[in-house]
């Protein structure tokens, strides 16, 4: 049975705080006329009264036991009624197929037992196609009972009703991928489960190991990996018509069940459940391969951009050393050729001259 504690259905708590007990518990004047004009004496009119604001808390009629003192207390003061004025369980359960309708006919609610549990169903049957967790299937049903303004029934047929579809739509889905393996997939996969009497381990339990640092040999080792994953079958084309969050439900249940207890679930159950993780690990891996990839591309990348900038210091001194030397050169030029200053004005031609002659 799915802990209430985890659903959205309310009940009440252990230690009902003021605060609690002033916003969901304190009846409204209008609220106390209502009452007054439906009931005879005080006790009903307290029982009324309770049952509203319960009603309004809950979504539910509790029973008559399950009201805390402290509530009861709280409603009796708030009309004003003697201490002596008591939630008698007699009296009130007498009266509680009358006032139950009194507040359905005030709140709008309707109470028809094959419509709720029609409207329970629709909607458990149209989210168990995405969603496996039974309170999660639990708490939609109670959303949309909320919605058709409908009265919540019992926790415990809420929990079975969850429960049986999802086993009937899950049943449909083992049967429907299992049905799809041959028996060559079926002993690829009955392999996995074979633990190594060195390692003490399957290969079952090596797809759950987590990628590594993008060295070389863990970048080569996580392509065999993939190589060896797609070698086992077309997994995607076993799991076709099944809802991804489904695939992701049924991996997360195989990951968390090791080899010898996976051989202990029914064929169909366990070929669905190991197909989904093979499936779910060969994205990941693939995932994984590009990252290491990336992150291998990146080193090389890395790596060159230093070795380049070496480069370029060195060639940059080189280049320093010669422009320098360039410079030399163009000095003594620049001196061989300017004018002499004494030789007053014969300029370039008369000095080749005289170098001539």
């Amino acid at each position: 049975m799915t802990s209430v504690d985890r659903t959205a259905y309310l009940g009440f708590a252990r230690v009902v705080s003021a605060r609690e007990l002033a916003e969901a518990f304190t009846p409204t004047d209008a609220e106390i006329g209502w009452a007054r004009g439906r009931t005879q004496d005080e006790h009903h009119l307290l029982a009324l009264v309770v049952w509203l604001k319960s009603y309004q808390r809950l979504g539910y009629f509790p029973k008559v036991e399950d009201v805390p003192l402290v509530v009861v207390g709280h409603v009796r003061g708030a009309l004003g009624l003697a201490e002596d004025v008591e939630l008698e369980l007699e009296r009130a359960a007498r009266s509680a197929k009358r006032h139950r309708e009194f507040v359905r006919k005030r709140l709008g609610v309707t109470y028809e037992a094959a419509r709720i549990r029609q409207v329970a169903e629709d909607a458990i049957r149209k989210a168990v196609q995405s969603k496996d967790n039974p309170a999660d299937l639990i708490n939609v049903a109670l959303e949309e009972l909320v919605r058709a303004r409908c009265e919540l029934p019992g926790y415990i047929t809420l929990d079975a009703m969850a429960s049986a579809i999802r086993a009937e739509v899950n049943t449909g889905f083992f049967q429907t991928v299992a049905g799809r393996l041959d028996v060559a997939a079926r002993c690829r996969l009955a392999r996995l489960l074979v633990v190594d009497p060195v390692s003490r381990r399957s290969e079952f339990d090596r797809l759950k190991d987590a990628a590594k640092a993008a060295s070389l040999s863990k970048f080569k080792e996580r392509l065999a990996l993939l190589a060896d994953i797609e070698a086992i079958g077309p997994t995607g084309a076993w799991l076709e018509g099944v809802p991804p969050g489904k695939v992701a439900h049924f991996a997360g249940e195989a990951r968390v069940t090791d080899a010898a207890d996976m051989r202990k679930v029914s064929e169909d159950r366990r070929l669905t459940l190991m197909v989904s993780l093979v499936h779910t690990v060969a994205t990941g891996v693939r995932d994984d391969v590009v990252t290491m990839f990336c992150k291998r591309m990146a080193a090389l990348h890395k790596k060159g951009r230093d070795h380049l900038e070496a480069l370029r210091k060195v060639h940059r001194a080189e280049s320093e050393r010669l422009l320098g030397g360039l410079g030399d050169v163009l000095s003594v030029v620049r001196e061989a050729l300017a004018p002499s200053d004494s030789g007053g004005g014969g300029g370039v031609e008369e000095q080749r001259n005289s170098h001539w002659r």
